[in-house]
């Protein structure tokens, strides 16, 4: 079973990772090599015409993957364990969607992220959407390492 980078996220109740969250999407993340992967299986709630996952599920689903990929890899470049001191949390500063063709809803969707480049409390990363090997979305996001306990200020987006 892989290790998935939200197990090591305490408190985590965010709706698209957080596994505190029952009503959330539940995602799990794990290395793949320089990849961040993510399986997620859709529901016929997050629908938004039949058979297509609403855009800004999917939009969700790419935000909480690559801000758990960039947590996962400032672990990994300190060459600590995930949920170790100094605990890490990570936020959105942007997001890029672009929307390739519907994404289904019947089938599983794979999501693989990859660091782009750090820079200080910065982390760009790219992101693609595929079911069945097809891209179906993807994005380029840039994530913001906060001070655990300090999300919502807005000096960590400087």
């Amino acid at each position: 079973m892989p290790d998935y980078f939200q197990d090591h996220m305490p408190g985590n109740i965010c709706f698209g990772c957080g596994t505190l969250n029952p009503e959330g999407l539940q995602i799990k993340g794990f290395w793949e090599g320089d990849e961040g992967v993510c399986v997620w299986y859709p529901e016929p709630k997050y629908r938004g015409w039949e058979n297509v996952t609403n855009g800004g599920v999917v939009a969700t689903l790419i935000d909480c993957h690559t801000m758990g990929t960039a947590l996962a890899a400032a672990y990994r470049a300190e060459g600590r364990p995930m949920a170790s001191e100094p605990i890490y949390r990570y936020a959105t500063a942007s997001i890029s969607v672009r929307y390739l063709k519907p994404t289904p809803n019947d089938r599983p969707v794979t999501l693989r992220a990859k660091v782009i480049e750090v820079s200080g409390r910065k982390t760009r990363l790219s992101c693609r959407v595929y079911v069945q090997g097809e891209v179906t979305a993807e994005a380029e996001v840039v994530g913001v390492r906060v001070l655990e306990g300090q999300p919502g200020e807005g000096s960590a987006f400087r």
